[in-house]
């Protein structure tokens, strides 16, 4: 199997991770096409990569960092004008579109209170705690693809799962596990 080919196993695991950062599908998924682009350009110059997965969630991050980064610089524009129709086209696509599969998945997997809880995380710890919890990163894996020592990794994950803790102690409590 080629390297190309592999590239492709992975694609469902980096729109997850891609729609947790981003928090919204449209740039979930310019990060997904972006990550495969580099990716794909970079396997044509024939250069062998011993960890496909992480390094491609490392490209993932990377450009996530560096599109928050210029994000921050430029001033948001909004088109007054276009508000309203925007608005009603939402509701049409409330209405009418289905559930995706990833969306019915993640549904499954946590509850509205726990992907509330996880989206509320700072970017820094909620990156790392999906990829230790949901991609099974390890922590040296993670170190590598967000470029931070071990014990970065290891007290973002410390503090994230605080946080996580925090917020979650009333939906522990409705749900008898406190």
């Amino acid at each position: 199997m080629s390297q190309k080919h592999n590239l492709l196993v992975h694609i469902d695991a980096l729109y997850r991770s891609a729609l947790y950062l981003a928090r919204n599908e449209n740039n979930a998924d310019d990060l997904v096409q972006e990550t495969y682009l580099r990716a794909f350009k970079f396997l044509q110059e024939n250069k062998g990569i011993s960890n496909i997965k992480a390094w491609l969630f490392k490209i993932l991050i990377n450009i996530f960092i560096n599109q928050y980064r210029k994000d921050k610089r430029e001033p948001s524009l909004v088109d007054f004008d276009s508000i309203e129709s925007f608005h009603e086209s939402i509701e049409e696509d409330a209405l009418m579109s289905p559930i995706t599969e990833n969306e019915s998945v993640l549904d499954k997997l946590l509850d509205d209170d726990v992907k509330k809880a996880l989206e509320e995380l700072p970017d820094d710890f909620r990156m790392v705690i999906l990829l230790s919890t949901v991609e099974g990163f390890s922590y040296k894996e993670i170190s590598d693809i967000v470029k931070c020592s071990i014990g970065t990794v290891m007290s973002r994950m410390y503090r994230g799962r605080k946080m996580l803790k925090e917020k979650l102690t009333h939906y522990a409590k409705k749900h008898g596990f406190r």
